[in-house]
């Protein structure tokens, strides 16, 4: 068989910039049984051993956060005012994961029975295949690599063929820091066959998948024949705001724009959907035109720059469909005056930040996952339309209620239908509390104490002392 060569294209110039090698049919086989030898050594070492090469690992992520921003930059088009913070949140989200993790993964004691000794052990499960996306390369890997090296398991990586340098250096990272060989090893793939023969390979013990629902099933289909393969899926989401008739109008629209807007709208928590009570519709969308106003879109290595190209031809193809959808159907291009909206850049994948009002649930832009910078306002009578609205998606990852009501905001969130729930925030996964999709948002769960739970197995201790 011929190894692949993948090609990664500039978003910003529509032009080959990286290309990697692809498996053989001897890597198929032996990345697999390298990732078992590595953990049967590797799951001997101490927690203390390895939370001291997590932490020494997390310093040199940090100490090269600007060499690492303008690789993102370069690979998936995001400004350069924003990149190397993802580092740096990557590396927050990292060391709070091992802050909690002496206490997360202790053992849990028995009911006290004389003559006995009885407790829980959380144990490593073995070699773990991360998948990981474009968007946020480094912050989706944290979420899985930090507890997974913890809790003492091998990992093999697969990036994005659009980020692959992610992978390389977080091993290389990790390497420097003191891992031992193997416990992280990366390899590149465009082929679904490929990818699918790794997670069906008898050794691997969980599957972390973060991308799309269609990308999500494949990977559940793979594991299917496999009673001790688990998999964890972090998906796609069309996450809705309500801005109620109490709110400081100014404030709440440029939260909105920039939790729909930005990283060019392709996160998976960003604001898709905002529905915003009548009594102060067009008063809002006013707002949110003056916040547009001010936003460049452009060239992203430069630092004034706002919004950058989006991923792909492809991907700017999907969100204008979603435009030109919504307009025929009846829906109004409320965008406002911008020269940078206008003459974007000539080469690359640049898609303008669009507000459109007059939207409904008859429409792609309401339903569909998005994942570009577009805002779509439907008004809404009261509280009990909004959630109504807000529940009817096949998706349920994040939503939002904006009110100076915070006690009535708690009250709502109640009742929406997603896995993390705000008020007067969006757009922010926080490492101690739990991130969980409900619906087609996924299964499983990353960050918080619970993070820990999928990269571990439960194993029961009764010793009774020899008679005497």
């Amino acid at each position: 068989m011929s190894v692949e060569t993948i090609t990664t294209i500039s978003p910003i110039t529509n032009k080959p910039i990286l290309t990697r090698n692809g498996l053989s049919d001897a890597d198929l086989q032996s990345i697999p049984e390298r990732a078992v030898k590595a953990f049967e050594a590797y799951r001997r070492t101490s927690l203390s051993e390895r939370q001291q090469i997590v932490k020494k690992a997390l310093k040199l992520l940090n100490d090269r956060q600007d060499e690492l921003g303008k690789e993102v930059t370069e690979q998936m088009g995001r400004p350069i005012a924003f990149t190397p913070k993802e580092i740096t949140t990557a590396v927050a989200r990292g060391e709070y994961l091992l802050k909690i993790s002496e206490d997360t993964l202790k053992d849990t004691p028995g009911e006290p029975e004389k003559g006995f000794t009885r407790y829980i052990r959380k144990v490593p499960i073995g070699p773990v295949l991360i998948l990981f996306p474009w968007n946020y390369p480094y912050l989706t890997l944290v979420n899985s690599i930090v507890p997974a090296l913890l809790a003492g398991n091998s990992v093999i990586l697969k990036p994005s063929p659009q980020t692959p340098t992610s992978a390389e250096q977080i091993q290389r990272v990790f390497r420097d820091a003191g891992l031992p060989e193997d416990v992280i090893q990366v390899f590149h793939s465009g082929s679904l066959v490929q990818i699918g023969a790794i997670a069906r390979s008898p050794q691997i013990q969980l599957v972390c998948f973060t991308g799309s629902v269609a990308g999500g099933l494949a990977v559940q289909s793979a594991a299917s024949d496999r009673v001790p393969l688990r998999v964890g899926l972090e998906l796609g989401g069309k996450d809705p705001a309500y801005i109620r008739a109490d709110v400081d109008i100014k404030w709440a629209a440029e939260e909105i724009v920039d939790g729909a807007v930005f990283n060019s709208g392709q996160s998976c928590c960003s604001v898709e959907r905002v529905y915003v009570d009548e009594k102060i519709h067009d008063e809002f969308v006013t707002a949110l035109q003056e916040v547009l106003k001010g936003y460049k879109l452009g060239d992203p290595f430069d630092s004034k720059t706002h919004v950058g190209p989006v991923v792909s031809q492809r991907s700017a193809e999907s969100i204008k469909a979603h435009v030109k959808d919504a307009l025929e159907k009846g829906a109004q291009d409320a965008t406002p005056e911008n020269d940078s909206f206008k003459s974007p850049p000539a080469d690359g994948n640049y898609v303008a930040p669009t507000l459109l009002t007059g939207v409904n649930h008859d429409m792609a832009v309401m339903t569909e996952e998005t994942f570009g910078p577009v805002i779509p306002v439907m008004k809404v009578k009261n509280d009990q339309e909004a959630v109504k609205l807000m529940n009817d998606s096949q998706f349920g990852l994040t939503a939002s209620i904006w009110t100076k009501d915070v006690e009535k905001g708690h009250e709502l969130v109640e009742d929406v239908e997603a896995g993390t729930v705000f008020v007067n925030r969006c757009d922010y996964p926080a490492p101690d509390l739990a991130w969980v999709g409900w619906k087609d948002s996924g299964k499983g769960q990353t960050l918080s104490k619970f993070g820990f739970d999928q990269f571990v197995k439960l194993k029961s201790f009764h010793v009774k002392d020899y008679p005497k």
